[in-house]
């Protein structure tokens, strides 16, 4: 396996095992990775800071407005602050992978990433 596959892997696992899911759709996991590109191998790149309002205003504008072309409401703001509560408040490690295929899930989106 290559690095890309690795880090699809780890995601599922992490989903499945700590984010005790009991489904992963491969496909869209992996449509969600490939859009992010070399993002998902930096560190700080591929985590999500749900706390900092900077980095959720980043969220909602580059990827459910831009990406996903979604209009800009507050149900937008209500998704994200939905799937940070999903991943857990506590959780540190919240992987931008995971984060966006919930979001776009969340937002019925999914078709544009297979």
């Amino acid at each position: 396996m290559g690095k890309f596959d690795d880090v699809v892997e780890k995601m599922k696992s992490e989903m499945t095992g700590k984010l005790g899911m009991s489904r992963v759709d491969a496909a869209l996991l992996t449509g969600v990775a490939k859009s992010l590109g070399p993002s998902i191998y930096r560190k700080d790149a591929s985590l999500v800071a749900c706390s900092d309002k900077k980095e959720r205003e980043n969220i909602k504008k580059k990827f459910l407005i831009k990406k996903l072309g979604l209009a800009d409401s507050e149900k937008l703001d209500a998704g994200i602050q939905a799937v940070c509560e999903e991943m857990g408040t506590k959780n540190r490690n919240k992987h931008r992978i995971i984060f966006y295929y919930l979001l776009a899930k969340k937002f019925k989106k999914t078709a544009l990433f297979k």
